[in-house]
C-alpha cells in the first residue's frame, strides 16, 4: 500500500544508522578519489626515478652510434636499482638488461624521453644524442609489482583508518542519538502519566530547542486540562451547594401548600413559579460563570444587584421573623465585576448570614474611590475561626470544623477573585462582617441613586 511502512526502528536506531551511514558515504567519496590519486603518485614517482637514472646512464655514453654486435657493459648502471639496458635506435637491444625488442626504446628515435608500461614493468627510454642525432636509446625498467605493492599498502592503511573513523562516529551516534531520542522519551512517559489523569508533569529541560518547545507546551497543555477539569469538579460541588437551598424552599412550599386541604392553591402555585424563576436564574448564572474563560470583567451596576438581592431575601428573612436592610450611597461608581458572579456572591453571603448568623442583617455599601465596598453583617456572636482559631478557615472548601461555611463562602471568594476583587472577614468577632471589595470602572459612574436609605421588614431599601 502506498506511503504505508513497516520500519518501526527506534529513533536512536535511525538516528545512529543515518550519522554512520552519512559518515561512511564521505569516507568513500573521499577516499575513492584518494586512492586512485595515490596509485598515480606511486606511478609518477617511479616513472621519474626511470628518467633520472635512465638520464645519468646516458649521459655517460660515447657519442658513437650504438652497435650490437660488439656490446659493453653500460656504463654507471652498477649503482641502479633499476634494470638498465642500452638499445639501438630501433629499440634492439644492444648490451645491458632488458627484452630483446622494446616499443618504448623504438620510440625514443625521435629525440623525445618516451614512457610506458612494457611486459610487467613500468619502462622509460632516454634517447642518447650525438650532434642532434640520436645514435643509440637508454632503457631502465622496474617490475610493475613493486608499485603495486605499495599502492595496495596504502590502500589498506587508508582502510584501516576509514574504518576508525567509522567507529568513532557510531561511537558519537550513539551518543548523539541517545541526546536527541531521550527527550522525546521523556515527552512520551510524560504524556502517558497525563493520559493516566497526572496534570502536575513537568518535562526535564534538555537543551534543545524543539523538545523544550514540546515539552513546554505538554506542560502548558496538562495545566489547562487539570485546570479545566477543577472548573469542571468546582462547577458540580458549586450547582449543588447554590441550588440545594432554593429547590427545598420550593419544595417545603409545595408541601406546605398540599398538607393544607381546601387551600388556595394560588398563592402556593405563585411562589413556587417565583421561586422556580429564581432557580433558572441561579442555573443559568452558574452555567455563565462555567463558561468564563478568565477574561476582563465588565461593568456592574452594584445597586442595582443589591436590590435585586433585597427583593429576593426579604421575604426569607421576613419568615424567620428576621430584619434585614440594604443600603447604598448615591451616586456608587460601576465596579469591575461580572452581574452573575456578583449575584452569587451576595446570595452566598445571605445565605451563611441567614444559616449561620443571628439577629437582624445588613447589606451596606461603600465609595472608597479606587474600590467599591460591599458588606454584609449581622447580630451574631462571631466566627468561632476553627481548630486554630483563624475565621480564614471558613472559606475553605469543604472544610472539617468549618460548620458548614466552606463550599458555599469558598465559591463566594473564589468568584470575587476572578474578576479582581476581594472577600475577606472585616470583622470575625461579635456581628461579623464579610467584605466585598470590587475595583472601580475606570471613566464609567453608575447612574444616580436615592439617598441611602434602610428598607422596612418586606420591602427592599433600594429599587
Amino acid at each position: 500500500m502506498i506511503g504505508s511502512s513497516t520500519d518501526n526502528r527506534s529513533l536512536r536506531g535511525r538516528i545512529a544508522t543515518g550519522i554512520v551511514g552519512i559518515t561512511g558515504l564521505a569516507v568513500l567519496l573521499f577516499a575513492l578519489p584518494l586512492a586512485v590519486a595515490v596509485s598515480q603518485l606511486y606511478r609518477s614517482h617511479e616513472y621519474a626515478e626511470l628518467q633520472r637514472d635512465a638520464t645519468r646512464v646516458a649521459a655517460l655514453v660515447p657519442d658513437n652510434p650504438v652497435d650490437p654486435d660488439h656490446p659493453g657493459p653500460v656504463p654507471g648502471s652498477r649503482d641502479i636499482e633499476a634494470r638498465i639496458g642500452l638499445y639501438t635506435p630501433v629499440g634492439v637491444r644492444a648490451t645491458g638488461s632488458g627484452p630483446a625488442r622494446s616499443v618504448v626504446a623504438g620510440a625514443a628515435h625521435d629525440g623525445r624521453v618516451h614512457q610506458g608500461a612494457e611486459a610487467g614493468t613500468l619502462t622509460v627510454a632516454v634517447p642518447v644524442l650525438s650532434d642532434g642525432i640520436v645514435v643509440g636509446v637508454v632503457r631502465a625498467d622496474v617490475p610493475a609489482s613493486i608499485v603495486t605493492t605499495r599502492t595496495r599498502r596504502s590502500w589498506a592503511a587508508m582502510a584501516l583508518l576509514g574504518l576508525v573513523v567509522l567507529g568513532v562516529a557510531a561511537l558519537l551516534a550513539r551518543r548523539q542519538s541517545r541526546r536527541i531520542a531521550l527527550p522525546l522519551e521523556r515527552l512520551t512517559v510524560a504524556a502517558r502519566a497525563l493520559g493516566d489523569g497526572n496534570f502536575a508533569i513537568s518535562p526535564e529541560h534538555s537543551g534543545i530547542r524543539e523538545a523544550d518547545a514540546a515539552g513546554t507546551a505538554l506542560r502548558d497543555t496538562a495545566a489547562r486540562l487539570g485546570h479545566l477539569l477543577e472548573r469542571e469538579r468546582a462547577f458540580s460541588a458549586d450547582a449543588s451547594h447554590q441550588l440545594r437551598t432554593p429547590l427545598t424552599g420550593l419544595l417545603l412550599g409545595l408541601e406546605s401548600a398540599l398538607d393544607r386541604p381546601g387551600a388556595d392553591l394560588r398563592d402556593a402555585v405563585t411562589d413556587a413559579l417565583d421561586r422556580a424563576r429564581r432557580l433558572q436564574s441561579t442555573v443559568d448564572d452558574l452555567l455563565s460563570l462555567r463558561r468564563d474563560t478568565g477574561g476582563p470583567a465588565g461593568g456592574v451596576d452594584v445597586e442595582l444587584e443589591m436590590s435585586a438581592a433585597g427583593r429576593h431575601w426579604l421575604p426569607v428573612f421576613a419568615a424567620r421573623r428576621r430584619r434585614l436592610a440594604v443600603t447604598s450611597p448615591a451616586n456608587l461608581p460601576t465596579a469591575m465585576a461580572s452581574a452573575a458572579a456578583l449575584r452569587q456572591i451576595l446570595d452566598v453571603l445571605l445565605d451563611n448570614a441567614l444559616q449561620h448568623g443571628a439577629g437582624d442583617v445588613a447589606l451596606t455599601a461603600a465609595d472608597l474611590g479606587h474600590a467599591v465596598a460591599v458588606e454584609v453583617t449581622d447580630d451574631g456572636p462571631g466566627l468561632t475561626g476553627g481548630a486554630h482559631g483563624d475565621p480564614e478557615v471558613v472559606f475553605t472548601r469543604r472544610a472539617p470544623d468549618a460548620h458548614g461555611h466552606g463550599i458555599g463562602l469558598a465559591l463566594a471568594r473564589s468568584l470575587a477573585e476572578a474578576d479582581g476583587g476581594r472577600l475577606v472577614v472585616r470583622r470575625a468577632a461579635r456581628r461579623p462582617v464579610f467584605a466585598l471589595l470590587l475595583q472601580v470602572a475606570d471613566a464609567v459612574v453608575a447612574s444616580p441613586s436615592p439617598s441611602s436609605r434602610s428598607s422596612p421588614p418586606g420591602q427592599p431599601s433600594s429599587s
